[in-house]
């Protein structure tokens, strides 16, 4: 919001749009994970210990997904696709700010 006013406003939009793609992803990689958990806890007492092919369509498809909207809102609403790639990485920046924070001062 903040680079919205200072700055230009499709930026801003960009980055709250590459933002929110990127917690979607986080979520969507938090239910694979989970799904991925309960199919091996589910094969653990079998001898077939295999994990399900939709579990490597999910997590590509995710990508692809991805990679689809941020096209789509490029091509269509006409946003710079760095401010949606900067937005993608807030997430990552967000916990390694956090991390960063915690090693300096922990809570006990």
């Amino acid at each position: 919001m903040v680079v919205g006013l200072c700055y230009r406003w499709d930026w801003g939009v960009g980055l709250m749009i590459g933002t929110a793609l990127a917690w979607l992803n986080f979520r969507w990689l938090k239910q694979g994970l989970d799904a991925l958990t309960q199919a091996i806890t589910a094969q653990r007492a079998q001898s077939n210990g295999s994990v399900p092919v939709d579990a490597y369509f999910k997590a590509l498809f995710r990508y692809f997904l991805i990679a689809l909207m941020v096209y789509v809102i490029f091509k269509y609403l006409k946003v710079p696709v760095l401010s949606m790639v900067l937005g993608l990485c807030a997430l990552g920046a967000a916990t390694i700010a956090v991390s960063v924070h915690e090693i300096f001062r922990p809570q006990e």
